[in-house]
């Protein structure tokens, strides 16, 4: 069991331990309010950790379950720290209904200021239900481009291909390029000679195209597609290919289609040229 499993595993055990050993003693040994208030955090957190580890083991298919899983994980730990603070109060004798009504003020003073937090917390929302993106997106926010690991109430974590994570509030994923929502194109193109019979290569194309697609099912959407003449260099014809697949494979691709069609266009007869310098002696 790795430590992401077991870690979540272990802090449920403790928090049930504990509540198990403070309602013991509340029941059977004395009444003391800071007794009552310790066993019910426990009992909370333990509530928490639970839902948090059925969130976790929950795998749903689709984008857009996993982004719920991870909301509503997110949720809770803020829900089982409201749900303490009142219950305390009231576990103390704080009458919590009262403090709420005399507050109102203050909390309207104390919103104007944690404005930020407010703006991260309705944009998480609004995100959530215009569905802009998911958790196992492939998006680019700001020039960072990495995969939606997990949408909270506040923030978006983002994992690029180097493994590391940014972490970006959700008021600041704006002007988002969500790379996932379409299938993406892998662009080649290679050179060959002047010399070389064009039509007589453009017929034989196909079957090559063909004969790649085969070899690379698993990490493209379709047969990759021959677009033409890109470029009269000074020394070769350029030729353009493109293959669509998904985003994920945007950067595997593109090596795999130029070492593919190399090769191909060796079996064929055809050999990419490459710069070449005459010198005339006086």
């Amino acid at each position: 069991m790795n430590n992401k499993t077991s870690s979540p595993i272990v802090r449920l055990i403790a928090a049930l331990v504990v509540c198990a050993a403070f309602w013991a003693l509340d029941r059977f040994v004395f009444a003391h309010p800071a007794l009552k208030v310790v066993a019910m955090a426990a009992g909370v957190l333990f509530c928490a950790w639970l839902l948090e580890l059925i969130f976790g083991a929950l795998k749903p298919a689709s984008h857009r379950g996993r982004t719920v899983m991870t909301l509503l994980a997110s949720l809770t730990r803020y829900v089982a720290a409201i749900v303490i603070l009142c219950w305390g109060l009231s576990l103390c004798g704080v009458n919590v209904n009262t403090i709420v009504a005399s507050v109102g003020i203050v909390a309207l003073i104390v919103g104007f200021g944690a404005e930020s937090l407010i703006a991260d917390v309705v944009t998480g929302f609004f995100m959530l239900f215009e569905n802009q993106y998911n958790v196992g997106d492939i998006v680019e926010v700001n020039g960072f481009r990495g995969t939606v690991k997990e949408i909270g109430i506040r923030t978006t974590s983002i994992e690029d291909a180097g493994k590391n994570i940014k972490i970006v509030n959700n008021a600041d994923m704006k002007n988002i390029l969500n790379r996932s929502n379409k299938a993406s194109m892998a662009v080649s193109s290679i050179d060959i000679p002047y010399g070389t019979d064009l039509e007589k290569l453009e017929g034989q194309i196909p079957g090559l195209m063909e004969e790649i697609y085969e070899k690379n099912r698993d990490k493209m959407l379709s047969a990759p597609r021959y677009l033409g003449v890109q470029k009269l260099g000074e020394s070769a014809v350029t030729l353009k290919f493109v293959v669509e697949i998904d985003e994920a494979n945007i950067f595997i691709v593109p090596r795999i289609l130029n070492h593919d069609l190399l090769l191909g266009f060796r079996r064929l007869g055809v050999e990419c040229p490459f710069p070449q310098l005459d010198v005339h002696g006086c």
